[in-house]
This record gives C-alpha cells, structure tokens and sequence, in this order.
C-alpha cells in the first residue's frame, strides 16, 4: 500500500497563536498573584425561598469568582427552589449530581420513570439522566446542590448515570444522628454528626462521587474546635437560637485559636459559604442544641486524594 499524500501544514502563526510562557514564580500560584479570585465569603438569608412564587433561586458569586454562572463555588451550585402549593418545578441541569434537603412542605419528585414522595427533613440525591418535575402539595422549599458549573469548566456533557436516585427520609437521619448523640464516645469527637453515604461510592464513602454531605449537631454551650479541608462547605443552617454562629479565617495563632475571623450569625434556613483551606469553628452559646448541613465538592477531591482536611485538637495548634 502506498503512503497516503501527506496533507499540508497548517499556519504556525495560527497553531502558535495561543501560546504562553511564564516564569514559573509568576504563575505557580494563579491565587496568590491575583491571576484569579478566591472562593468569597457570602451569606444568603433565609427570606430568599420564604415568599414569591414558585422559582429556582440560586445562589450566585459567579462575578466573584470569575466564571460562567450561575455557580456558588468553581465546582457547585447551591439553590433554594420555593415551590408554592399545588405546582411544579422542573430542574433539567447538565450535572453529575443533584443533591436536595427538603426545608420544608411535602409533595413528590417524578424523575424517569420514578416518583420518589418527600417531605421536611428528607435528602434526595439524584444522577445525570431525565428533568427532574417537582410537585408540591404544600407550600415547599428545598436546598439544592449541584455540580453543573464543573461539566461548565469541563466542556464536558454528563451522560452516564453513576448511582441510583436514593432518598434519605428524615426519620431515618434523624434516628441515626441520636444514636451518635447517645453515643458515650460522642463527648470526645470533634464532630457529633453523621455522613450521607451511597453502596456504589465505595472509594470515597460519599452521597455521590462529587458530592459530600453531612447531618450535624451543635449541642448547647459547646464549641466545634476549628478545623480545614480543600474543598468549599455551602452550609445550610436547620435550626439555632440565637448565640449560635462560625468564626472563620484563613491563619491560626500559637494557641490554635482564628487569628482576625469573619464571625457568621447563624440564622434557621440560612446558607453561607466556607472558602476552601479556611479554618472555621462553631460555636453554641445558645440554651439550645443546634443542628446544621455542610455540602461539599469533597467527593470530588477524596477521590482525587486533594481533600487535605485537618483538625484542632484541644490544647494543640
């Protein structure tokens, strides 16, 4: 067989057009010099899903961050959806994961052929594949997450399904979260609180592959010594009294205290942002025992072996 006529070149000047050079202190740390933003601290209160009609919300820092939106990190998307009573929503998002917390109300989510009924307290964790069509029966409100501002960075469409729609029902999280508190060990973690876990993500121990999301407790007059991880925490607050709030900073001192942190007042049904490779701590001065969600991209980064979460011991820096 002869070889085939070689085609012609195409312009350098065209293929070279793109190229750049640094010197590597200029730009092994796009952060540091400034080349690109960081992760910000945001708040968004509760008042978003608690009137209007029937809408997804979501919760933006896409100009913060320098990116395509609507995203609250580089990774996720977190949203509150209001759904009035008797109407629907539908969500049809380019995601690998979706991952909701009913806030409050009751109706059902019809997803492919699938109609999965929730109510207050329930998770609801949901693959690539069909639109998700929300159906309210009462006046709803979910915290939604998902990572469709990655498959945006990506370019990429997701397409394969990675694990099997799975409801979490309140009364089972719930019962699962007093066991720890009961727990005669639970005085000596530095977290009272349980993981949402999924059969298939057995590498990780995560809700999904990206995904990472937590059921926690604050109980009364107690503090949650600081700690860090890589990845961003969009934390939903349950329920506080006030006296309940975050200190969060990215340096700490000799003694292992938040050197000058940003305090967050917690509010009930509130949501704010924790930067990646910040130290945060929570705090409980109320007469009552508090209960909050942290979602995560640390599925993502336990898999990629990034996560890098560290911990404050008590009477340690």
């Amino acid at each position: 067989m002869k070889n085939p006529t070689r085609p012609k070149s195409s312009s350098i000047s065209e293929l070279t057009s793109q190229a750049l050079y640094f010197e590597y202190t200029k730009a092994a740390d796009p952060i540091g010099s400034g080349s690109i933003s960081q992760v910000p601290y945001a708040e968004f209160p509760a008042s978003l899903h608690q009137g209007g009609s029937t809408a997804l919300i979501p919760l933006d820092v896409s100009e913060a961050l320098g990116c395509e939106g609507p995203a609250t990190s580089p990774a996720l998307c977190a949203n509150f959806a209001h759904i009035l009573p008797g109407e629907q929503l539908t969500t049809s998002l380019n995601a690998t994961s979706i991952l909701i917390y009913v806030m409050r109300g009751s109706g059902c989510t019809e997803f492919g052929d699938l109609v999965i009924p929730w109510q207050t307290g329930d998770f609801i964790v949901l693959p690539t594949g069909s639109p998700a069509r929300h159906m309210a029966d009462t006046d709803s409100a979910f915290y939604l997450v998902h990572d469709e501002p990655l498959l945006r960075y990506l370019g990429a469409e997701a397409k394969t399904p990675r694990f099997k729609p799975t409801l979490y029902t309140a009364e089972s999280s719930r019962a699962k979260l007093q066991e720890v508190e009961r727990d005669g060990e639970a005085v000596n973690r530095s977290r009272i609180s349980v993981l949402l876990a999924n059969k298939e993500m057995d590498q990780t121990l995560t809700v999904t592959h990206t995904l990472w999301a937590m059921l926690g407790v604050l109980p009364e007059g107690t503090v949650q010594l600081p700690h860090r991880h890589q990845s961003v925490a969009l934390d939903l607050i349950l329920d506080c009294e006030p006296g309940c709030y975050s200190l969060v900073g990215p340096k700490l001192d000799a003694g292992g205290a938040i050197i000058d942190p940003v305090r967050v007042d917690w509010q009930p049904y509130s949501a704010f942002i924790t930067p990646p490779g910040h130290w945060h701590a929570h705090h409980n001065e109320s007469g009552k025992k508090a209960h909050l969600i942290p979602m995560q991209d640390a599925g993502l980064h336990t898999y990629l072996r990034s996560l890098d979460i560290r911990f404050v011991l008590p009477g340690k820096s």
